[in-house]
């Protein structure tokens, strides 16, 4: 055996060092790198709140038939661009065309009956003072022809007084020559004469009681004539206006009528236009189920319209991130469906939460409560005048990212 000793190599010492102060580099670049990203994710999280539960919205205006009818003829389809006023569907008009003809007949109807009403109107006030004035003339003629017959009742008492003083006179006449006819001192023929003097007295007398008598009653009936002539005049004067305003109400009765049929013809003008169904607004035709020959009610919807000029974005932002977030702010919009980006700001916050919202929101009253962080909508309308809004639609999912605080 040889007893020459093995030769032992040793690592070199520089070679580990190098391979320690790379790892430590490398360690320490990583470290850097991690440490970088947490502060820009940090920094970007105290400038920005972003949320994937967002989608694009729109005004969805349905359109249905206000009248009853069978479909005529419908213009689009779905999927279709419309413009505001562009026809959509139409319905059959006859039975509207009759309705409005029948409405035009009772307006002309009542129309006339308000021609025939009008003049009745100055011809009662003119028969009314015509009345009232031929009245003020009666009263005054009874009133005249009382007057006179006072008089004549005044003369015939007179008479009577006249009558009576003449046959007492001639009654004593008459008892005087009775003493001398007995005593034969007159004769027979003046004795004849003086009882037919008294006779003829007293008949006068009669005669003149008869005549006042009937002046009296003659009196009466002139007084009589003249209570129905004064009562006939204040009966003119009492309903003179009142005949006036029932004339006057007979014709606004029937200028009612009127109004009530020109409101019928311009009802049934309205419903015979509702035959003919245009768009409200522009937009997409949505949602079809017009057909030709179908027969619909009022109220039933045929289709709808998207308004896809005026889209804007539901956020559901959760509660924690509206701490800073507020209305004006700019916020950066990411469309999946198109993969880019648009420009838009905060319109508003909702005024509660989605589960608020609901049909059947929870009660935190009953039960065991779990805490769940809520989501709260709100609407970022995109900035106008940008190119690609035409291609958005509703229900497209999108990003939005908020600068808070700027």
């Amino acid at each position: 055996m040889s007893d020459t000793p093995a030769t032992v190599v040793k690592p070199s010492q520089p070679a580990n060092r190098s391979g320690r102060r790379r790892a430590f580099t490398i360690f320490f670049i990583v470290l850097l790198v991690i440490a970088l990203g947490g502060f820009l994710y940090w920094f970007h999280a105290k400038q920005f709140e972003s949320t994937d539960d967002a989608q694009v919205d729109a005004h969805l205006n349905p359109i249905s038939a206000r009248v009853d009818g069978t479909i005529t003829r419908v213009y689009v389809d779905d999927n279709q661009m419309v413009k505001a006023g562009d026809p959509l569907v139409d319905l059959d008009p006859s039975d509207y065309k009759v309705a409005l003809d029948q409405a035009l007949a009772q307006l002309a109807q009542a129309r006339s009956m308000v021609i025939a009403q009008q003049p009745n109107v100055p011809i009662t006030q003119v028969e009314s003072t015509t009345n009232i004035s031929t009245g003020e003339a009666d009263v005054a003629n009874a009133q005249a022809a009382l007057a006179a017959c006072e008089r004549d009742r005044e003369s015939a008492a007179a008479k009577v007084t006249e009558s009576e003083a003449n046959s007492a006179r001639a009654q004593s006449d008459l008892a005087r020559y009775k003493l001398l006819i007995a005593k034969e001192e007159v004769s027979e023929q003046e004795y004849d004469q003086i009882v037919a003097a008294a006779k003829a007295q007293a008949a006068a007398v009669t005669a003149d009681r008869a005549a006042l008598q009937a002046a009296a009653q003659t009196v009466d009936q002139r007084r009589a004539q003249l209570e129905e002539a004064q009562s006939r005049l204040a009966q003119y004067r009492r309903t003179a206006p009142q005949q006036l305003a029932i004339r006057r109400a007979n014709v606004e009765s029937q200028q009612a009528s009127a109004n009530t049929a020109q409101a019928q013809v311009e009802q049934a003008q309205l419903k015979l236009s509702y035959s003919k169904i245009t768009a409200p607004v522009s937009g997409i035709v949505m949602k079809r189920s017009a057909e030709v020959g179908a027969h619909i009610a009022a109220g039933q919807q045929l289709l709808v319209i998207a308004q896809i000029a005026d889209l804007w974005v539901t956020a559901n932002f959760k509660e924690t991130q509206l701490r800073n977030l507020k209305a004006g702010e700019s916020a950066n919009i990411h469309v999946d469906a198109l993969n880019r980006d648009f420009d838009g700001y905060v319109e508003n916050i909702g005024g509660s939460t989605g589960a608020v919202a609901s049909v059947l929101p929870p009660e935190n009253a009953t039960g065991n409560f779990v805490k769940v962080v809520q989501r709260i909508p709100t609407r970022i309308r995109f900035k106008p005048n940008q190119s690609g809004l035409d291609r958005l639609r509703p229900g497209m999912s999108v990003e939005p990212e908020v600068r808070i605080g700027g």
